[in-house]
């Protein structure tokens, strides 16, 4: 589909804030201080359908939920030098867990806030040994997230070039293959609409899913229009798999600003929040509440610890 044609896709109608949608999934990054809010993704009026830690195993604050009713994805985050990510989601799917899809590297073209910074050909021979395999067993593979940088795309271009050189042999050119790409954005409704065409265009017919989006660090009324006019958007396109917007966390733990958070600082809804999983806007501001706000830079070393964490599990 030509950016225009997408563009104009987007604008062609008005968003409404409380919509439901089988598309949306929580990007679950804990908190040892509020591990309250863990239940709120899965009550039973929300509309999630799926998950991701950026880790290999399921978050112990769903084991009591089916996998057919809040899917856990897992995801390779980094480059590791052996076949340990395959081995332990093969004995997963041997245990009874239908895993049906993976998520590649996070924002492997990058070395800041949480990017797992792998040069191309080192992920692809983990891709490979790791990630490759499980199509074998019907699981659906998702090519690494990059960033929506300007080095996304070629990073993608030379990782799946280097891929083929694997697996190829003098008698026989392969390419690696893939169900589904996976895109990060930060930024407008503008931009993201374009970065969505630039996928289209070089993953032509591929289905999309969008596994980080926000307007980071805006006004209140902003950011609340970029998630209506977004969330309208990925429910109305064929090829927009899934998406899980980042911010399932509390207004002063946030690293994308204070507004752009499903929760205030005691944990209640916001109006973003509830209409995220399908419920009627709740008038909380995000930035209210008794617990204090942390400064950006000590909630962005927050997450990075959090994401840290979770893929030494």
């Amino acid at each position: 589909m030509r950016l225009s044609s997408l563009l104009l896709v987007a604008t062609s109608s008005v968003a409404f804030a409380q919509t439901r949608s089988s598309k949306r999934g929580l990007v679950y990054v804990p908190n040892d201080n509020s591990l309250q809010d863990d239940k709120i993704w899965i009550q039973s009026d929300s509309d999630l359908t799926w998950y991701y830690n950026y880790g290999w195993t399921p978050s112990s604050a769903f084991g009591d939920v089916p996998q057919d009713r809040f899917e856990f994805v897992p995801m390779l985050w980094g480059a590791i030098d052996n076949t340990s990510f395959l081995d332990t989601i093969r004995t997963q799917i041997d245990s009874g867990l239908n895993i049906s899809h993976v998520l590649g590297f996070n924002e492997p073209d990058s070395q800041y806030n949480g990017g797992s910074n792998i040069q191309p050909s080192v992920a692809a021979d983990v891709w490979v040994k790791n990630i490759a395999p499980l199509a074998d067993r019907g699981v659906k593979l998702g090519l690494p997230a990059c960033t929506g940088g300007s080095d996304g795309l070629p990073w993608l271009r030379q990782f799946l070039g280097n891929c083929s050189q694997l697996i190829s042999t003098d008698d026989e050119t392969r390419n690696c293959t893939y169900d589904f790409v996976t895109l990060h954005w930060y930024g407008n409704f503008e931009g993201l609409a374009s970065h969505m065409g630039e996928y289209a265009a070089e993953f032509p017919n591929v289905t999309q899913w969008i596994t980080e989006y926000n307007y980071d660090n805006q006004d209140l009324s902003t950011t609340q229009s970029f998630y209506n006019t977004s969330s309208e958007y990925f429910d109305r396109l064929d090829f927009v798999g899934r998406y899980s917007m980042f911010g399932s966390f509390r207004s002063k733990d946030s690293n994308v600003g204070p507004n752009a958070v499903m929760l205030n600082n005691d944990g209640q809804l916001t109006d973003i929040g509830a209409w995220y999983l399908g419920i009627a806007g709740t008038g909380v501001d995000p930035q209210s509440g008794e617990g204090s706000r942390l400064t950006p830079a000590v909630a962005a070393l927050a997450f990075s610890l959090a994401i840290g964490a979770l893929v030494m599990l």
